[in-house]
Protein backbone atom coordinates (compact mmCIF):
# COMPACT_ATOMS: atom_id res chain seq x y z
CA UNK A 1 0.00 0.00 0.00
CA UNK A 2 1.26 3.18 -1.34
CA UNK A 3 1.53 6.58 1.66
CA UNK A 4 -1.04 9.27 0.84
CA UNK A 5 0.96 12.68 -0.51
CA UNK A 6 -1.12 15.85 0.70
CA UNK A 7 -0.05 18.97 -1.06
CA UNK A 8 -1.13 21.44 1.80
CA UNK A 9 -0.74 25.03 0.62
CA UNK A 10 -2.35 28.63 2.08
CA UNK A 11 -3.75 31.32 -0.76
CA UNK A 12 -5.40 34.67 -1.47
CA UNK A 13 -8.84 33.95 -3.12
CA UNK A 14 -7.21 35.34 -6.33
CA UNK A 15 -4.44 32.56 -6.10
CA UNK A 16 -1.18 34.30 -3.86
CA UNK A 17 0.90 32.22 -1.44
CA UNK A 18 2.37 35.02 -0.47
CA UNK A 19 2.69 38.94 -0.25
CA UNK A 20 4.82 41.48 -0.17
CA UNK A 21 2.47 43.51 1.67
CA UNK A 22 1.51 44.83 5.32
CA UNK A 23 -0.81 42.20 5.16
CA UNK A 24 0.85 40.37 8.16
CA UNK A 25 1.27 36.43 8.76
CA UNK A 26 -1.66 34.60 7.52
CA UNK A 27 -2.52 37.63 5.13
CA UNK A 28 -3.89 39.05 8.88
CA UNK A 29 -6.54 36.24 9.07
CA UNK A 30 -6.18 33.45 11.45
CA UNK A 31 -8.57 32.87 13.69
CA UNK A 32 -8.96 30.56 17.24
CA UNK A 33 -10.80 27.72 15.20
CA UNK A 34 -8.41 28.03 12.23
CA UNK A 35 -5.18 27.42 14.61
CA UNK A 36 -7.00 24.77 16.40
CA UNK A 37 -7.97 22.79 13.29
CA UNK A 38 -4.12 23.12 12.23
CA UNK A 39 -3.09 21.92 15.48
CA UNK A 40 -5.13 19.09 15.15
CA UNK A 41 -4.00 17.97 11.35
CA UNK A 42 -0.13 18.54 12.44
CA UNK A 43 -0.58 16.16 15.82
CA UNK A 44 -1.39 13.11 13.90
CA UNK A 45 1.22 11.10 12.90
CA UNK A 46 3.28 11.84 9.43
CA UNK A 47 5.89 12.93 7.50
CA UNK A 48 6.86 16.00 5.69
CA UNK A 49 8.24 16.74 2.51
CA UNK A 50 9.98 19.76 1.87
CA UNK A 51 11.56 21.34 -1.84
CA UNK A 52 14.83 22.90 -0.54
CA UNK A 53 13.67 26.95 -0.53
CA UNK A 54 10.87 26.01 1.80
CA UNK A 55 12.98 23.82 4.01
CA UNK A 56 15.72 26.97 4.33
CA UNK A 57 12.96 29.80 4.61
CA UNK A 58 11.47 27.54 7.35
CA UNK A 59 14.62 26.47 9.10
CA UNK A 60 14.97 30.28 9.26
CA UNK A 61 12.04 31.30 10.26
CA UNK A 62 12.15 28.82 12.91
CA UNK A 63 15.32 28.83 14.60
CA UNK A 64 14.60 30.61 17.50
CA UNK A 65 16.19 33.21 16.35
CA UNK A 66 13.56 35.38 14.24
CA UNK A 67 10.44 34.54 16.40
CA UNK A 68 10.80 32.92 19.59
CA UNK A 69 9.64 29.11 19.81
CA UNK A 70 7.23 30.01 22.78
CA UNK A 71 5.36 32.95 20.17
CA UNK A 72 4.94 30.46 17.39
CA UNK A 73 1.30 29.06 16.79
CA UNK A 74 1.40 25.54 18.58
CA UNK A 75 0.95 23.90 14.82
CA UNK A 76 3.83 25.56 13.72
CA UNK A 77 5.80 23.63 16.49
CA UNK A 78 3.98 20.62 16.02
CA UNK A 79 4.95 20.19 11.79
CA UNK A 80 8.72 21.39 12.79
CA UNK A 81 8.87 18.07 15.39
CA UNK A 82 7.54 16.07 12.41
CA UNK A 83 9.70 13.46 11.01
CA UNK A 84 10.71 15.74 7.74
CA UNK A 85 12.44 14.62 3.97
CA UNK A 86 14.38 17.64 2.21
CA UNK A 87 14.44 16.62 -1.01
CA UNK A 88 17.59 18.38 -2.44
CA UNK A 89 20.79 17.88 -4.55
CA UNK A 90 22.86 20.75 -3.44
CA UNK A 91 22.05 20.73 -0.03
CA UNK A 92 24.39 18.96 2.69
CA UNK A 93 23.75 17.14 6.23
CA UNK A 94 23.29 17.41 9.35
CA UNK A 95 20.28 19.80 8.83
CA UNK A 96 19.22 22.24 11.77
CA UNK A 97 15.29 20.26 11.57
CA UNK A 98 14.74 17.36 14.03
CA UNK A 99 14.42 14.25 12.17
CA UNK A 100 15.13 15.61 9.29
CA UNK A 101 16.95 13.94 6.42
CA UNK A 102 18.05 14.82 2.57
CA UNK A 103 16.45 13.33 -0.51
CA UNK A 104 18.91 13.98 -2.92
CA UNK A 105 17.41 12.24 -6.11
CA UNK A 106 15.05 14.17 -8.46
CA UNK A 107 12.12 15.24 -6.48
CA UNK A 108 9.42 13.12 -8.69
CA UNK A 109 11.80 9.84 -7.92
CA UNK A 110 12.28 11.13 -3.97
CA UNK A 111 8.50 11.23 -3.64
CA UNK A 112 7.55 7.63 -5.49
CA UNK A 113 10.17 5.84 -3.39
CA UNK A 114 8.64 7.74 -0.59
CA UNK A 115 5.00 6.81 -1.24
CA UNK A 116 6.12 3.53 -1.40
CA UNK A 117 8.34 3.21 1.88
CA UNK A 118 6.41 5.47 4.50
CA UNK A 119 4.19 3.92 6.65
CA UNK A 120 2.33 7.02 7.84
CA UNK A 121 0.70 9.92 5.41
CA UNK A 122 3.30 12.21 3.54
CA UNK A 123 2.46 16.26 3.27
CA UNK A 124 4.17 19.10 2.07
CA UNK A 125 3.14 22.44 2.89
CA UNK A 126 4.82 24.87 0.55
CA UNK A 127 6.92 24.24 -1.90
CA UNK A 128 5.55 25.33 -4.57
CA UNK A 129 8.22 24.12 -7.22
CA UNK A 130 8.22 20.67 -5.93
CA UNK A 131 4.65 20.37 -5.79
CA UNK A 132 4.06 21.26 -9.06
CA UNK A 133 6.06 18.64 -10.53
CA UNK A 134 4.47 15.98 -8.62
CA UNK A 135 0.58 17.31 -9.42
CA UNK A 136 2.24 17.13 -13.66
CA UNK A 137 3.58 13.29 -12.48
CA UNK A 138 0.33 12.66 -10.76
CA UNK A 139 1.66 11.95 -7.41
CA UNK A 140 -0.37 14.18 -5.74
CA UNK A 141 -3.32 12.32 -3.83
CA UNK A 142 -4.86 15.65 -2.05
CA UNK A 143 -4.78 19.45 -2.35
CA UNK A 144 -5.19 21.22 0.51
CA UNK A 145 -6.30 24.82 -0.09
CA UNK A 146 -6.85 26.89 2.63
CA UNK A 147 -8.20 30.40 1.28
CA UNK A 148 -8.35 33.34 2.95
CA UNK A 149 -10.82 35.55 2.36
CA UNK A 150 -8.45 38.75 0.97
CA UNK A 151 -7.18 39.34 -2.50
CA UNK A 152 -3.94 40.80 -2.86
CA UNK A 153 -4.19 41.59 -6.53
CA UNK A 154 -1.61 45.02 -6.17
CA UNK A 155 1.06 42.70 -3.00
CA UNK A 156 0.27 39.25 -3.84
CA UNK A 157 3.41 36.59 -4.98
CA UNK A 158 4.25 33.21 -5.93
CA UNK A 159 1.13 32.29 -8.07
CA UNK A 160 -0.05 28.90 -6.06
CA UNK A 161 -0.86 27.34 -9.79
CA UNK A 162 0.81 29.35 -11.87
CA UNK A 163 2.27 27.25 -14.62
CA UNK A 164 0.82 23.77 -12.86
CA UNK A 165 -0.34 20.80 -15.09
CA UNK A 166 -4.24 20.95 -16.44
CA UNK A 167 -5.87 19.07 -13.43
CA UNK A 168 -9.66 17.89 -13.14
CA UNK A 169 -10.40 17.94 -9.10
CA UNK A 170 -12.65 16.29 -7.03
CA UNK A 171 -14.10 17.59 -3.90
CA UNK A 172 -13.19 15.17 -0.74
CA UNK A 173 -13.75 17.89 1.68
CA UNK A 174 -14.54 21.49 2.57
CA UNK A 175 -15.07 23.95 5.62
CA UNK A 176 -15.78 26.96 7.07
CA UNK A 177 -12.90 28.22 9.34
CA UNK A 178 -13.37 31.31 11.53
CA UNK A 179 -16.83 32.37 9.87
CA UNK A 180 -14.48 33.27 6.57
CA UNK A 181 -11.57 31.10 6.11
CA UNK A 182 -12.27 28.13 3.69
CA UNK A 183 -10.76 24.87 3.69
CA UNK A 184 -10.78 22.95 0.46
CA UNK A 185 -9.60 19.32 -0.10
CA UNK A 186 -9.56 17.91 -3.42
CA UNK A 187 -8.54 14.63 -5.12
CA UNK A 188 -6.33 15.57 -8.29
CA UNK A 189 -6.08 13.88 -11.75
CA UNK A 190 -4.86 14.96 -14.94
CA UNK A 191 -7.14 16.54 -17.30
CA UNK A 192 -7.32 14.83 -20.47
Amino acid sequence: MTATFTFDIFSTLDGFGAHNGDWGGYFGKQGPEFLEHRAAQFAEKQRMVYGATTYLANAEMLSGDAIPFEALDKWVTLMRDLPATVVSSKLQGPLDWPDATIASEDGVAAVRRLKEESDVPLRSHGSLALNKSLLAAGLVDRVQVTVFPVIAGQTGLCPVFGGVADLDLELLESRTLDGNTQELIYRPTLHG
